[in-house]
């Protein structure tokens, strides 16, 4: 049931009515019906996008198409599931048993949907906020952090895609060094902000293979959670945490409440701090 369930912390005000989306994964029935709520629907309405937009859902060419066509009004960020979306529509990565992505890879409009996703950026900040899909790395200060997804975004923006796409997967090394160069670096800055979820509280280590809830025990921390994390002057809206589902607190905000397996699409109203859900 949609319906106001929070309210958030202050931050500097938009001049437009800003909504933050968490994760839609292809699930494009809810989404339709999230935008149709009145406190969405509005002309002058914009909407962010948490990263992963595509797959596992039963709409993924239809996720896309319809956030494309919101044009200026809505601004998208790559998660995980893109990314690797990117890497099978350039030949990188294989097609996996649940991924739902054939449907964009045979569009006629197949080209012209990767080259617009492959554009976006990997981090979004603004009106005294933070969005990324996944999270923060604890020993980034929120400036280094724009500068680094920089990176990304750039190396996905030229002629080279592919190549690039290649370099971003493995999950080592674990740990962020100012001297990584290369694939090692690229690697690093992707898996934080598209796919870390807990660390180890003893050295910051990101560990990628638990995938439960917060309460993990064995020395891991969620990410926001990390001893020594820096700057946290603005607070980070994120998604891909199912497990963790809707989180209001004043240095972090999870928007991923699970639509893609059943439960709600959520949306986060940045001027307020109110929280208009619809089920899947």
């Amino acid at each position: 049931m949609p319906g106001v369930l929070a309210t958030a912390p202050d931050g500097v005000a938009p001049a437009r009515d800003i909504w933050i989306i968490g994760d839609v994964q292809g699930c494009t029935a809810a989404l339709r019906a999230l935008l149709a709520q009145p406190a969405l629907s509005g002309p002058d309405a914009e909407y962010w996008f948490a990263g992963d937009l595509v797959n596992r859902g039963p709409d993924s060419l239809g996720a896309l198409r319809l956030i494309r066509s919101l044009g200026e009004r809505a601004k998208a960020i790559l998660g995980n599931h893109d990314l690797h979306l990117l890497a099978v529509a350039a030949g990188v990565r294989k097609h996996g048993k649940s991924d739902t992505l054939q449907d964009i890879l045979q569009a006629p409009d197949r080209d012209e949907l990767i080259d617009w996703l492959r554009r976006r950026p990997l981090m979004l900040r603004a009106h005294g906020h933070v969005m990324v899909h996944a999270g923060i790395f604890p020993a980034w200060t929120l400036d280094q952090a724009q500068e680094l997804a920089g990176e990304i975004e750039t190396a996905l923006r030229g002629d080279d895609w592919p190549r690039a796409v290649h370099d971003f997967y493995g999950e080592e090394p674990l740990l962020w060094d100012d001297g990584l160069r290369g694939p090692a670096r690229m690697r690093v800055i992707v898996n934080a902000l598209t796919r870390m979820r807990m660390c180890h509280a003893s050295d910051g280590r990101m560990e990628f293979h638990y995938k439960g809830g917060p309460a993990a025990g064995g020395g891991l921390v969620p990410w926001f959670d990390l001893p020594g994390r820096r700057d946290l002057t603005e607070p980070v809206v994120f998604g891909h945490w199912s497990a963790l589902g809707l989180m209001v607190r004043a240095d972090a905000i999870c928007l991923d409440t699970g639509c893609v397996w059943g439960r709600a699409l959520t949306a986060y109203r940045l001027r307020g701090g109110e929280i208009v859900q619809v089920m899947a």
